[in-house]
């Protein structure tokens, strides 16, 4: 399959409990198969790491590991030695890709602790941002919200993937993520899968509140099965429901 342009980053926002993390791993996985020669970096900023887990990869350590080191340095008043550690910041954070494959994985950690550096945390920003550019495809698993993904990832992504259930209550929070959004990152596209659809011939009922509807997925025994275990995404069937869902969404947007 011929590639498309390079630098394609979705970040994936939704509230907690709605497959996110599913998902993004799925992306990963139809990515990497699509594009057997393409880059593919996975970031986790969710502090949980379950996308580590649903790919099937341990990483060494996090962004945030980096920071602290970096932060108990200047505590401890080595200052000389905090100048390099920043200057190095690059370097670590190389190190800190666990590789599977095409795939390069890469966890930003718990939110920062108490405490302003926040010249620290915009170049660390800075440098995971950089790092992104020598991949053709990035896709973030971010917490509820979108916050985060602005302060702790990137500023920049060319699709925002909203994530919901088919309840009321969840797509309206995947509205005003993608309200709050606007605001916060730079995205060139936008659409919102909804998963768990209790009941796939009641899609035409649902009121997306303007949002593109990319997909919907059905409840999928071997996803939850599969998460139940600690298995990766790549041992799931590929006619898998929320396989296929994962897959029309990213037809929908034209990766595919």
């Amino acid at each position: 399959m011929q590639r498309q342009s390079s630098n394609t980053v979705l970040a994936m926002v939704g509230k907690g409990g709605v497959g996110k993390t599913s998902l993004s791993a799925i992306m990963v996985r139809l990515l990497s198969e699509a594009y057997p020669r393409g880059r593919i970096l996975a970031i986790d900023a969710d502090p949980a790491v379950g996308l580590a887990t649903a790919l099937g990869i341990e990483p060494r350590f996090t962004v945030d590991d980096i920071r602290k080191e970096f932060i108990q340095t200047v505590e401890g008043g080595e200052a000389k030695a905090a100048v390099e550690m920043l200057g190095e910041a690059k370097y670590r954070l190389m190190d800190a890709l666990t590789e599977k494959d095409n795939i390069s994985f890469l966890a930003i950690g718990r939110p920062e602790a108490a405490g302003c550096y926040c010249k620290v945390n915009a170049y660390l920003k800075e440098v995971v941002g950089l790092i992104a550019e020598h991949f053709d495809y990035v896709i973030i698993d971010g917490e509820a919200g979108i916050e985060q993904v602005n302060r702790r990832v990137m500023e920049k992504v060319t699709h925002l993937i909203l994530v919901s259930d088919a309840s009321k209550k969840g797509l309206k929070v995947a509205e005003t993520i993608h309200s709050v959004a606007k605001g916060l990152v730079m995205f060139e596209k936008a659409g919102l899968i909804v998963n768990r659809m209790p009941d796939m011939a009641l899609q035409g009922e649902l009121d997306t509140l303007g949002l593109a509807l990319l997909a919907c997925t059905p409840d999928d025994r071997a996803m939850s099965m599969s998460d139940m275990l600690g298995r990766s995404v790549f041992e799931l069937p590929c006619d898998s429901p929320i396989m296929l869902g994962a897959k029309k969404a990213l037809e929908q947007l034209e990766i595919l």
